[in-house]
C-alpha cells in the first residue's frame, strides 16, 4: 500500500468518485480510498465465503477501504462493498469483520440497491456517474451538503436518502446476514460484538452518532434481534486459521501504514505470523526512511514466502518511494509476473517503467492495467504522461480528461475531449471515449442550469 497522500490508483468507477473533493468532518479533510493489492486480497478471502453464502461472486464484488476514522460501511451498486478503515482497525476477530461483510452482502443479495433513487447501472462512463457519486460521499461520510456542492447537477434529496436503509431493509439484511455467516460456518459471535460497539447510538444527538448510526437505523430493539437471531442458530463455530491469517494480514498492513511507526515496530508481532511481523516491521522501517531495515525485514518475509506477489509488490513501493528505481522495476517485475492478472501491481510496474524512462514498456503495462481496470485515477495519469511523450498527444488527451471527468473537474475535463476529438480519428475508439466525456459534461451543465 503506498502511504495516505501516495496511495495505489483505484479499481473501479464507484470508488474514484468517493476519493475526490469529498470531506470526512471537516472541508480540510479529504474523502481518501486505500487502495492496496495486499489488503485487497486478503479481504477477498475474508469475504468470499460469506459472499458464495449470499449467492454472490467473490469475483465480482470488491471490498474497498476509506481513509476514515468513523465506524461505517456500505454499498452503492452490486459490485462493490466500502468499509472505512476505522472499522477494520476496530475490529478485534475476523469473524467480526466477516459479519460488517455479510450484512452489506445482504443489502445486495435483498436487492435493496434496486429500490434506491438513483440507479447506478444506468450510469455509462466515469463523468456521468461522477456527478452523482460525489454527492453519495458527502452522504455516507455525513457531510452531505458538501457533498452537494460537488455533484454538479445530481438531485439533492435523491443523493441524500441513497444510503439511508430503511429499518425494515436492516431487520432483512441483519436476518440474511445471519444465514449467510452460519452457512459459512463463520462465528456468529463477531455480529453481536460489532453490534456492542454501537450501543447507546440512538441516544446521541445526530452529529455525534457514528457514520454507521446515520446510514442503518440502530436500535436497542435491533440489538436484541441480532443477539436473538445468532443464538438460535447455534452462534459459535470452531476459529478458521486462514480466516486469521487473512484478517492479521489486512489489518496489520492497513495499521502498520496508519498508526505511528513506533506504535507498529512496539506491536508487529501480536499477531502471531512471523510473515505479517516482518512486513508491518518493513512498512514501519520505510516510513522512518531507514531503508536498509526495510529491505532486511522484507526480504525476511520473502524468504518465508518466495512466491508471495504481494511481499515482492511492498518491496517495490519501498525502493520506488526511495527513489531506487532500477531496483523497484525488478522488484515490480517480479511482482507482476507472479501476479499479471492484478490490475494494481501491473499499474505500479508501469509507473516504476516509465520513472526509469522505459515508454513503450511503460504504456504496455499501463494500458493493461487500464484494461482491467478501467477507472483507475493514477494509471489514467500515467498512461496519458507516456503517450504524450510518445507523441500520441490524442491519446494523452483523451486519459486526461477521462481523469478529470472523475475527479468531478467536468470543465477541465470537456476541455482535454474537444482537444482529443479533433485530434484523433472520427469513430475510432479513443474518439468515442472523449465523447463520452463531452457528452457527460454537456448533460451536467443542462441540469445544473434547471
Amino acid at each position: 500500500m503506498h502511504s495516505l497522500h501516495n496511495l495505489h490508483s483505484l479499481r473501479v468507477l464507484a470508488a474514484l468518485l468517493l476519493l475526490l473533493s469529498m470531506t470526512l468532518a471537516s472541508p480540510a479533510r479529504a474523502v481518501t480510498l486505500l487502495r492496496d493489492p495486499d489488503i485487497e486480497h486478503a479481504l477477498r478471502n475474508l469475504a468470499a465465503p460469506v459472499l458464495r453464502a449470499a449467492g454472490l461472486s467473490p469475483d465480482r464484488v470488491d471490498i474497498l477501504i476509506i481513509d476514515a476514522p468513523s465506524l461505517n460501511a456500505f454499498v452503492v451498486d452490486a459490485d462493490n462493498i466500502f468499509i472505512h478503515s476505522g472499522m477494520v482497525l476496530r475490529m478485534e476477530t475476523p469473524a467480526m469483520l466477516q459479519s460488517v461483510i455479510a450484512h452489506e452482502a445482504a443489502h445486495i443479495a435483498n436487492g435493496h440497491l434496486m429500490r434506491r433513487p438513483i440507479h447506478l447501472r444506468d450510469a455509462r462512463n466515469a463523468a456521468m456517474l461522477g456527478t452523482i457519486l460525489a454527492g453519495i460521499a458527502g452522504a455516507a461520510t455525513g457531510n452531505a451538503e458538501l457533498g452537494m456542492g460537488v455533484a454538479a447537477g445530481a438531485q439533492g434529496a435523491a443523493i441524500r436518502g441513497f444510503l439511508a436503509h430503511t429499518r425494515a431493509e436492516e431487520n432483512a439484511a441483519d436476518e440474511s446476514g445471519i444465514r449467510f455467516l452460519n452457512r459459512a460456518g463463520i462465528d456468529l459471535r463477531g455480529s453481536v460484538q460489532v453490534m456492542d460497539l454501537f450501543a447507546g447510538q440512538e441516544s446521541l444527538s445526530l452529529t455525534r452518532q457514528d457514520a454507521y448510526a446515520r446510514t442503518h437505523p440502530l436500535s436497542r430493539d435491533r440489538v436484541r434481534r441480532i443477539r436473538a437471531l445468532a443464538g438460535a442458530q447455534g452462534g459459535q463455530a470452531a476459529p478458521d486459521p486462514e480466516a486469521e491469517y487473512w484478517f492479521a494480514r489486512a489489518k496489520g498492513k492497513l495499521s502498520a501504514f496508519q498508526r505511528d511507526p513506533k506504535w507498529t515496530l512496539a506491536r508487529a508481532g501480536e499477531s502471531g505470523f512471523e510473515d505479517v511481523r516482518l512486513m508491518r516491521e518493513a512498512v514501519a522501517y520505510h516510513r522512518q526512511a531507514d531503508l536498509r531495515r526495510a529491505l532486511a525485514a522484507i526480504d525476511a518475509a520473502i524468504a518465508r514466502r518466495p512466491d508471495d506477489p504481494f511481499l515482492h509488490e511492498l518491496r517495490g513501493q519501498i525502493l520506488m518511494e526511495s527513489r531506487q528505481i532500477r531496483s523497484a522495476v525488478a522488484a515490480y517485475a517480479r511482482a507482476a509476473g507472479l501476479a499479471p492478472r492484478n490490475a494494481l501491481i501491473l499499474g505500479a510496474y508501469g509507473r516504476a517503467l516509465l520513472a526509469d524512462g522505459q515508454l513503450r514498456e511503460a504504456a504496455k503495462f499501463l494500458e493493461s492495467a487500464r484494461v482491467r481496470d478501467g477507472r483507475d485515477f493514477r494509471v489514467l495519469r500515467d498512461l496519458a504522461q507516456a503517450e504524450a511523450q510518445l507523441g500520441n498527444h490524442g491519446m494523452a488527451s483523451v486519459l486526461t480528461a477521462e481523469r478529470y471527468a472523475m475527479a468531478g473537474r467536468l470543465g477541465d475535463a470537456r476541455i482535454h475531449a474537444e482537444r482529443a476529438a479533433g485530434l484523433l480519428p472520427q469513430g475510432s475508439p479513443g474518439w468515442r471515449r472523449a465523447q463520452d466525456v463531452l457528452h457527460a459534461a454537456q448533460s451536467a451543465e443542462k441540469r445544473s442550469k434547471r
